[in-house]
């Protein structure tokens, strides 16, 4: 089945915002099938087991976010 995947979040790093319905969006550093862990931001429900979209980083490309978050005038 393609939606056979496994996860394993290494990291919890931090919550960005919470959800009405208990799930938070949340960085995180996750292992998706094994793999070396990603910097993660996606939805989780509260036992994360469950979980949104999301988009994972490495730590170069996480670097290069910070740097364009850090040029805008927010």
């Amino acid at each position: 089945m393609a939606d056979d995947f496994k996860f394993e979040i290494t990291e919890q790093i931090g919550v960005i915002s919470e959800g009405a319905k208990g799930w938070n969006t949340e960085l995180n550093m996750v292992s998706w099938n094994e793999r070396t862990p990603k910097y993660d931001i996606r939805a989780w429900d509260s036992e994360h087991k469950k979980m949104g979209k999301g988009v994972s980083f490495t730590a170069e490309e996480l670097k290069k976010l910070k740097e364009i978050l850090n040029e805008m005038d927010l």
